[in-house]
């Protein structure tokens, strides 16, 4: 009885690990089947017959796939597919090491999804959770592990991650061995007791010993053989290719043998191609195939930037090569960290850490700070210059300062005007030293004599980028004259000087604009009666007219040059803003008063030429002015610096409360127009609360960022025909529109131009309230943003067609027989004629010839693009300046002010990658040529993509819609050449790329393209 209860035991119980077995099999292949069929990828389920758990699963799917799935929005999906996975099997083993297992449904209804959101988890959700039928424990555990994650950043590591699916996978596949392993032991003793007779009993025992042994030497080995080709990412295919011999003989890869070599000697400068080497071994110190897959990862970063360095990884091409050449650029300075790992194991000692020191001195990119580009200096006062070296990639070359690099750097001062008695060497005197903390070079400059002068900064005979400025040396008693005449500005400042007429007005190529016509004939009837003045030059028989006496005043917005009938009745002859834009140039003694000279030019009137007693004192408070208005510094950030500090201030009197914005996202802009009605100039700087109608949603930012995205896109998309586009290659740029629909009324525009002072305004506050205008404006538009009048040249950028179909035509050509007239002919779209308008009085019977046709393309640049949008850009400026004065708009031209409406326009390289059509080629420049073309692009700075990007396309930036709306689209082709320059097509978006031999002849020759291109090298 007792022997056939035993039998019935053993047999029991080898049925029950059979079914365990299967079930358990069954089960895994069911959870594989059903994640493929989730995902749309059951045609693809026999590459993975030989997984058995969707842990492993986890760990090959990319690898298989990545040959097979060619469509990208899939491959996309795939992706996070496969991270969602990795998360959520993180997060299981996670709680498994904490105790808490049993939390894990529990927190997924609780939308705890993964480490991440385990991480941000609240404590009172903590306790809540802990209090649910569990122990207090629990919570302990569970906050002292949520502490330990919101530390660390392991829950953002995906290589944590997939470490945690490795532990997942041997501790599922050790649970499932042991239960196995007793019901074997468990068979063993009752088999011994079923043998009564000794020999059979020792004979039996050591039988079935034999047996445990060996299935327990076949679970070792299976788990063995599963643990390394995961920790190496290798394929599963190749166990059966693997024995248990060959983890005796260490006949496998290991990362702990492997060797990494660098090709460079330490320390290095940035800017070149740097590569090591990694050598590939087994266990046994045999070479390991490199060719064979084996999960090579190496990242770069830069430790203080966080900045992560595109790689590419290459094969030596000898038999059996076990080195992987690894390839890579740095441009920023500083200690790096470089992490080679195999299946997420270091290799050899990773990670390394390497420094890179900046560059040599580039002076180009060498800048004095704080600077302007007039100074106003006292007579034997000392003034310090602060230089900051730089290298080609913007690094502070702080390892370059030295006492011997000061003597690279010069200063040259020579004086505006006549030649004096004195030689300029004379005129000042000079040192330099070196501030190490703070990596500057003090340059000292000691004026013994007053005057203009001109002085230029060099290293090592080539100037830096702003080192070409003037200097107005003042005595102690003018100094004091200009402060007071600066410090009081509401009192009459004016200056008794004579204005001239030379020759030098119609020589310059602003004389014939709309704004200064009548200024010209007025002059022009004054100056008929004037008699003429010789010259006492040095035998010069040259005429000057007899100078008119002026008065200039000047105040802190502008300079104006007025004249007095009968002494008592002022008449103003110019009018100069007081902005960057205004330029003067310095001049000796006129020839009649003796009185020094001054040239004043915005590039926008002719420039007026003035004589007076007190022209440096003049000029030194317009200077003043002109410091003040832009806050201190004319580089660009300090400039925005100033304009962001003085419209905070301008708004800080009203009142920062919200105000409820009810908008209709499917009438996005009448609903706008509509809940802004009424709003007055306190509303508009109010913080916004937005919400759409029918949608229930808080307004933390989110709706207000979006909000302002749509309706830029509203107000600037050119189908509502409130604004268009000259034609459809010059990449999105919009201007107001001259026809836009009769619906359309004049206050939509200057609704707009609230939006737009609305975008600056936000961005002033800083942080979260940053907005950027989402539209390209012409430079036509932005230049009637600042006050800035018309030239034929804004047709180059905002109508490229006609720029080169009638404005070149005319300018390269002899137009004495074209007939013609100073007038334009309008048509309608059905191509008749409407009318003729007069581009000045009587113009239909002027003639253009070749003397006056650059008059005749300014008038029509006046005409094309600004008369005829005159009502709508007043309407659009009347907005706007009700929220940003025009005096500080004024302080930026109109590539300054694009940036600062619509931000720098960082190119994406994943978006560049996303959208270009790749035509044509071989294996090698798909597989090879194309990979190292993306990591060099990845490695560029901001500038060098643009730079590219305006080789390919012509533009420097893209349209709002970034590469996607880029039309046609953005094209590499294969050239047929190889190891030249690429070229490139401009009117396609085509970069013609060559076939390379390596990374570094391709970085190399794209680099020199992307410099050169525009002096001749192929771009077309």
């Amino acid at each position: 009885m007792d022997r056939l209860f035993l039998l019935t035991f053993i047999f029991c119980s080898v049925s029950w690990v059979a079914f365990w077995e299967v079930r358990w099999k069954r089960g895994k292949e069911s959870q594989i089947e059903e994640w493929l069929q989730g995902h749309r990828l059951s045609q693809y389920q026999d590459l993975f017959e030989d997984v058995q758990t969707l842990e492993e699963l986890s760990l090959c799917v990319l690898t298989r796939l990545g040959d097979v799935v060619k469509e990208r929005h899939h491959w996309r999906e795939i992706r996070e597919a496969h991270v969602q996975l990795l998360r959520d099997f993180a997060f299981q083993e996670w709680l498994c090491s904490q105790s808490l297992e049993h939390y894990y449904h529990t927190l997924k209804t609780l939308g705890c999804s993964n480490l991440d959101d385990l991480a941000q988890f609240d404590s009172q959700l903590q306790l809540s959770l802990a209090a649910w039928g569990y122990y207090y424990e629990d919570y302990i555990k569970l906050s002292t592990g949520v502490r330990v994650l919101q530390t660390s950043k392991a829950s953002r590591d995906q290589d944590y991650e997939v470490q945690l699916v490795h532990s997942l996978a041997e501790r599922r596949l050790k649970e499932k061995w042991s239960l196995a392993g007793a019901l074997i032991f468990g068979c063993t003793i009752a088999l011994c007791f079923l043998i009564r007779d000794l020999m059979f009993y020792v004979i039996g025992g050591i039988t079935v010993s034999i047996i445990a042994f060996v299935f327990t030497i076949k679970f070792l080995c299976e788990l063995a053989a599963r643990v390394v080709s995961f920790l190496q990412n290798d394929d599963p295919a190749r166990h059966g290719d693997r024995s248990i011999y060959d983890y005796v003989r260490g006949n496998y890869l290991d990362p702990r043998s492997c060797k990494v070599s660098w090709d460079w000697k330490e320390p290095q400068e940035v800017g070149q191609t740097m590569s090591f080497r990694v050598q590939l071994f087994y266990k046994n110190g045999q070479p390991f195939p490199a060719h064979r897959p084996v999960g090579l990862r190496v990242n770069i970063t830069h430790i203080e930037l966080a900045l992560e360095v595109p790689v590419t990884q290459e094969v030596l091409q000898e038999p059996e090569s076990n080195v992987v050449k690894v390839a890579f650029t740095v441009r920023k300075a500083g200690r790096y960290e470089v992490a080679v790992k195999l299946g997420g194991l270091n290799v050899a000692y990773s990670p390394y850490y390497k420094i890179f020191q900046p560059g040599t001195v580039v002076p180009s990119k060498t800048k004095i700070a704080y600077h302007f580009s007039t100074l106003v200096l006292t007579y034997g006062q000392q003034h310090t210059l602060q230089i900051e070296p730089r290298d080609e990639y913007g690094n502070p070359t702080s390892n370059s300062i030295s006492l011997v690099d000061e003597l690279n750097y010069s200063v040259h001062v020579h004086p505006l005007g006549p030649a004096e008695d004195e030689s300029s060497e004379d005129c000042y005197s000079s040192s330099i030293s070196v501030n190490k903390p703070q990596c500057q070079v003090l340059m000292r400059l000691t004026f013994r004599k007053k005057g203009c002068f001109r002085a230029c900064i060099s290293y090592r005979d080539l100037p830096l980028s702003n080192g070409e400025f003037d200097i107005i040396v003042l005595s102690e008693n003018e100094k004091n004259c200009v402060e007071k005449n600066v410090s009081t500005p509401g009192v009459s400042i004016y200056f008794e000087a004579y204005l001239y007429s030379t020759s030098s007005f119609s020589s310059s190529p602003w004389q014939f604009t709309a704004s200064s016509q009548l200024a010209l004939q007025r002059r022009a009837s004054m100056e008929e009666d004037e008699e003429d003045h010789d010259s006492p030059g040095e035998g010069q028989s040259e005429k000057v007219r007899k100078p008119k006496k002026v008065y200039c005043y000047i105040s802190p917005k502008q300079f104006s040059v007025k004249e007095f009938y009968l002494k008592i009745i002022p008449w103003r002859l110019f009018t100069f803003r007081v902005c960057p834009g205004t330029k003067f140039a310095y001049h000796g003694p006129d020839p009649v008063h003796k009185h020094l000279t001054l040239v004043v030019d915005d590039g926008i009137q002719p420039p007026v030429e003035l004589s007076c007693k007190e022209r440096n004192i003049m000029a030194a408070t317009f200077i003043r002015f002109l410091h003040k208005n832009i806050g201190g510094s004319e580089t660009f950030q300090d400039k925005v610096n100033f304009f962001q500090r003085e419209l905070r201030h301008i708004h800080s009197k009203r009142p920062r409360t919200k105000t409820c914005l009810k908008v209709s996202r499917h009438g996005l802009l009448e609903s706008s127009l509509k809940a802004t009605r009424s709003f007055s100039v306190s509303d508009w700087s109010k913080n916004f609360e937005v919400v759409f109608q029918d949608e229930e949603a808080l307004d933390w930012g989110g709706p207000r960022r979006e909000w302002f995205e749509l309706i830029c896109k509203a107000l600037f998309d050119t189908s509502n025909q409130l604004f268009t586009r000259f034609s459809d290659n010059n990449q999105g740029l919009v201007h107001p529109n001259a026809e836009h629909a009769p619906h359309m009324r004049l206050k939509v525009y200057e609704f707009a131009g609230r939006v737009v002072g609305k975008c600056l305004y936000e961005s002033a506050l800083g942080g979260a309230y940053k907005q950027l205008v989402r539209a390209r404006f012409t430079r036509s538009f932005l230049a009637q943003i600042i006050g800035l009048r018309m030239n034929y040249k804004y047709f180059e950028t905002d109508d490229e067609e006609f720029y080169k179909t009638k404005v070149c035509f005319i300018l390269n050509n002899d137009v004495s027989e074209m007939d013609l007239v100073f007038a334009e002919e309008k048509y309608n779209k059905s191509g008749h004629l409407e009318k003729v308008v007069e581009l000045i009085s009587g113009g239909g019977q002027i003639a253009v010839t070749n003397e006056n046709k650059i008059h005749y393309l300014n008038l029509l640049a006046q005409y094309r693009l600004a008369s005829q949008v005159r009502e709508e850009i007043e309407h659009f400026l009347k907005g706007l300046n009700e929220l940003v004065p025009e005096n500080l708009l004024a302080i930026f031209d109109e590539n300054e002010l694009e940036l600062l409406m619509c931000g720098t326009g960082d190119i994406n390289v994943q978006d560049f990658k996303a959208h270009a059509v790749i035509v044509g080629g071989s294996w090698h420049f798909r597989e090879k040529v194309m990979k190292w073309f993306w990591a060099v692009v990845s490695s560029f700075t901001q500038e060098e993509l643009a730079r590219l990007l305006q080789f390919t396309t012509g533009s420097s930036q893209l349209p709002p819609g970034g590469f996607n709306t880029l039309c046609p689209s953005f094209q590499i082709i294969a050239a047929p050449t190889h190891s030249t320059l690429p070229t490139a097509h401009t009117c396609f978006n085509q970069l013609c790329l060559p076939t390379y031999d390596s990374y570094e002849e391709l970085h190399k020759l794209l680099k020199l393209a992307i410099s050169e291109g525009s002096e001749g090298f192929g771009m077309l």
